[in-house]
């Protein structure tokens, strides 16, 4: 399952880096996933951060 973050979304709580920070970072005011880790959407830390972004930026592609 591939993980992104809508950057058209995203504005900047950095709430995704606090809940998984080995998938996501906060870079130039906008949650990113780290290079890598794109494929990361089955993980229950990534999961529960797309849960609770309060922009709804963080979306998971099953």
């Amino acid at each position: 399952m591939k993980v992104s973050v809508d950057r058209n979304v995203c504005y900047g709580s950095a709430e995704c880096a606090h809940r998984a920070p080995s998938v996501f970072a906060f870079v130039e005011g906008y949650g990113v996933v780290r290079s890598g880790q794109e494929d990361t959407g089955a993980d229950p830390l990534v999961r529960e951060a797309a849960e609770k972004c309060p922009s709804q930026a963080v979306l998971i592609d099953e």
